[in-house]
């Protein structure tokens, strides 16, 4: 494409805004388009182009505020040529920093960046050069950058590039990411830590007790449980009051944390119950008990010293119940449940002592074996069901509910939730009530269709872990959509935030084959999982869903509060909306929609009916 050009009359140059911005020049193509273009353009060999006054002027400003909006942008925005050198700078980027624009100007990028994203700079540039490909381009990254001071900081950043014959232009877009990283680091430390003593509270040892079971699984080593409860703790709270109770539960976690390894967990569970998870025993059964009762002892032994409660001696003593585990083909529940059962056998045993589960006491594991073989039944019977909770928005508008699964067993009546849904998790009965749900809820969705009231209504189903990991997932979807003809945009998937923890490629790239296919996604119980909250923007999700343990107590206990306040501003943020379950009363429903929610569910709006009754409704 042929260009003229020509410098405007009186204006010899746009004024240099922008830190290190080349100066500019106005052209005209042969289509007669009005361009900015660079100087360094070699205008005069193509010949001057007359053009209007009035095209001038308009040329002019637009180019004038092109750059002040560069200038007056709160992002930082460097240009970038191909061998990796700043060429320019705005405001927000030299106050990011800390340099001047004549710091900054033809050094290396490499320069703001620390170890290793310096390098991985200099890496990708060289391969820029030999195979003109660079894969930073097109998407954001959250990394860290680095001052001029030698500070260091996250940011997020994004790359694209301008294509121009022979000099090819980087841009990249830099924000300080500081508050948000330090309200989700917040987040965590609300939901995972206990606030009296600091330790991992029960969501946080659930997650790395699954872990455990995952790692014993790979290695073959076994690990250990303990449940420890303080013998006669109550008394101390009711004769002395409960800040010297407070007092002996911190000064009780201090001591734990001296007898384990640094790589074992110690977390209060609540009152006065703790737990202790020893990773990497022996794989000898023998060997491993062993080892376990050496810690038990050094804990009793630890635990039995006198405390000093302000001008009070007090003396304490546990008792622990121990619980030997291999590979993960048994639940953190059911190993709870062992180490808590071997627990009160201490205390029937005289107290401070320990106790291992007698493999005896498998009433629970037989019954659940039993249960396995009833709920296959029950599905040949059609004894499942399902039942719908309204989900609604600020107005207390219906748009849409969820679909909850529910057991009418033939001869024990309604078997609650609890006691089944776990347990089909660790089976394939999980896999094949996922596909019934999922069947289900689609036709539901082609019968609301049909009628104006529920017409634009969603259905957000339940997924398990067992039923997403299956390799076939995103065919069952495909095939479910097909075969009922529903719209795919009524339909919401909710993952649990334990389910995404990995962030892998293949979580990811299943993720965005369903999002094709026109389901949305919602993020299940969010803020009781442990992972990163960095990933969840690399995720088509749609919504995150704030768990109903952070309602309950959200008008009593600030803490919740903070955590539903910033799980709304992190969703909002990322695009997302934001609804909140287990809402039960006006007040929490008025402090959840002061807060900035966008939609709710739980009792207050009405508990879960079949789906006739809440057409009726």
């Amino acid at each position: 494409m042929q260009k003229k050009s020509v410098m405007l009359p009186g204006q010899k140059h746009l004024p240099d805004m922008v830190h290190g911005l080349p100066t500019f020049c106005l052209s005209k193509d042969a289509q007669s388009r009005c361009l900015l273009i660079h100087k360094a353009c070699t205008c005069a060999s193509t010949g001057a182009f007359p053009l209007h006054n009035a095209d001038q002027a308009s040329l002019q400003e637009a180019a004038l505020h092109t750059l002040s909006i560069l200038d007056n942008m709160l992002d930082g925005v460097l240009t970038i040529n191909k061998r990796g050198q700043i060429e320019s700078v705005n405001k927000a980027a030299i106050k990011l920093f800390g340099y001047s624009a004549d710091e900054m100007l033809g050094h290396s990028v490499a320069m703001l960046l620390p170890e290793p994203y310096s390098g991985e700079h200099d890496q990708q540039m060289l391969l820029f050069k030999h195979t003109g490909s660079n894969y930073l381009v097109g998407q954001a990254r959250d990394i860290l950058g680095k001052r001029k001071d030698g500070s260091i900081f996250p940011i997020s950043l994004s790359v694209s590039k301008i294509a121009r014959p022979g000099r090819p232009t980087f841009v990249g877009v830099i924000r300080d990411i500081t508050q948000r990283r330090q309200q989700e680091e917040e987040i965590q430390r609300l939901a995972f830590y206990d606030p009296l003593t600091q330790l991992p509270n029960r969501r946080l040892l659930l997650d790395r007790l699954k872990q455990a079971l995952k790692t014993s699984g790979r290695s073959g080593q076994r690990g250990a449980l303990m449940f420890l409860d303080l013998d006669h703790f109550k008394l101390l709270n009711d004769t002395l009051g409960h800040d010297l109770g407070d007092a002996l539960l911190k000064q009780v976690a201090a001591r734990l944390k001296t007898c384990v390894r640094e790589g074992d967990t110690v977390a209060r569970l609540g009152g006065d119950e703790f737990v202790v998870l020893l990773e990497g025993l022996s794989p000898s059964a023998t060997e491993s008990a062993a080892d376990a009762e050496l810690v038990a002892n050094k804990i009793l032994n630890a635990l039995g010293q006198p405390y000093t409660l302000r001008w009070h001696h007090h003396e304490s003593t546990p008792s622990i119940g121990i619980v030997i585990f291999k590979g993960d083909q048994e639940s953190t529940d059911d190993l709870l449940k062992k180490a808590d059962v071997a627990m009160y056998q201490a205390k029937a045993a005289g107290r401070n002592t320990a106790r291992f589960f007698d493999p005896a006491m498998q009433a629970t594991v037989s019954a659940h074996a039993l249960l396995e073989q009833d709920m296959r039944r029950g599905l040949a019977r059609q004894e499942f069901m399902l039942l719908y909770q309204f989900q609604v928005d600020v107005q207390g508008v219906p748009i849409g509910a969820e679909a909850l699964l529910r057991w009418n067993h033939s001869t024990r009546g309604l078997v609650p939730p609890a006691q089944f849904i776990a347990l089909a998790e660790q089976t394939s009965v999980g896999q094949l009530l996922g596909q019934w749900v999922l069947d289900a809820a689609c036709h539901q969705l082609v019968l609301w269709a049909q009628q104006a009231a529920t017409a634009d209504w969603t259905l957000a189903i339940n997924v398990g872990s067992s039923q997403f990991d299956d390799e076939g997932f995103v065919t069952q979807i495909a095939t479910a959509l097909h075969k009922t003809g529903v719209n795919p945009l009524r339909l919401k998937l909710e993952l649990t935030e334990s389910m995404l923890m990995n962030d892998s490629i293949e979580t990811r790239t299943k993720m965005h084959a369903i999002k094709a296919l026109g389901v949305g996604f919602s993020l299940d119980d969010f803020g009781t999982g442990y992972s990163s909250l960095l990933h969840l923007q690399r995720l088509p999700l749609d919504q995150l869903k704030i768990d109903k343990s952070f309602v309950q107590d959200l008008l009593t206990k600030p803490g919740d509060a903070t955590v539903a306040r910033s799980v709304v501003a992190l969703g909002h943020s990322l695009g997302l909306t934001v609804i909140a379950e287990g809402v039960e009363t006006a007040a929490q429903r008025n402090m959840l929609a002061e807060l900035g929610c966008d939609a709710f569910q739980g009792y207050f709006f009405g508990r879960p009916a079949p789906a006739a009754e809440l057409e009726r409704l």
